[in-house]
């Protein structure tokens, strides 16, 4: 099965880079390179965070966003790299020509797409209003990555589902601390 996955995103990646080579466009590689770099360690959505807490009527949007962040971060960064050593593609199929700084991490799954898609999770369930622009970033910063050849779509695609996850994660986590404060107060009450 894994055989499998890896021969469809090879193949994936080696069209991808072909259109790029062959689009030979430096203006679209500088956009992708400038969505890959505002997704790199999650510092856009970082910031839209911190946006987010520093505004009183959306602080609890922005406290969800930092503990849906670091459960994902913790997921991505600390327990699925590591354990599954999944090489990038660039390192896997010969004769790519980064456009962009070698990562020195793991592919599998794309961080970036995962702290993309916990905000875009965030956006869609608790500010509509804003929620287009943050899925237009948040697409292009995944696509960003499978252009650049820096990961494979199945990192990708687990990256979504992970950044999803975590977003839900980050809602059960405060629903339950929520919860928990209300219950203690009618206690002491």
């Amino acid at each position: 099965m894994f055989n499998f996955i890896q021969n469809i995103d090879i193949s994936v990646i080696e069209k991808i880079y072909r259109f790029q080579h062959n689009l030979n466009s430096e203006l679209f590689n500088r956009i992708m390179i400038f969505f890959t770099n505002l997704g790199d360690h999650g510092t856009i959505w970082i910031v839209t965070a911190l946006i987010l807490l520093l505004n009183k009527k959306y602080r609890k949007t922005g406290i969800l966003a930092f503990v849906s962040l670091a459960i994902c971060s913790l997921a991505v960064n600390s327990i699925l790299k590591p354990l599954i050593q999944r090489p990038r593609p660039f390192t896997e199929i010969a004769d790519i020509i980064l456009l962009i700084k070698m990562p020195k991490d793991y592919s599998f799954p794309s961080g970036h797409t995962a702290a993309s898609f916990v905000m875009i999770f965030v956006f869609f369930r608790h500010i509509k209003k804003y929620f287009i622009p943050v899925f237009i970033i948040g697409i292009l910063i995944a696509f960003s990555r499978m252009y650049l050849s820096v990961h494979y779509p199945s990192d990708i695609l687990a990256g979504l589902i992970i950044g999803i996850f975590s977003g839900l994660a980050g809602e059960k986590a405060i629903n339950r601390f929520t919860q928990k404060r209300l219950t203690d107060k009618k206690i002491s009450i």
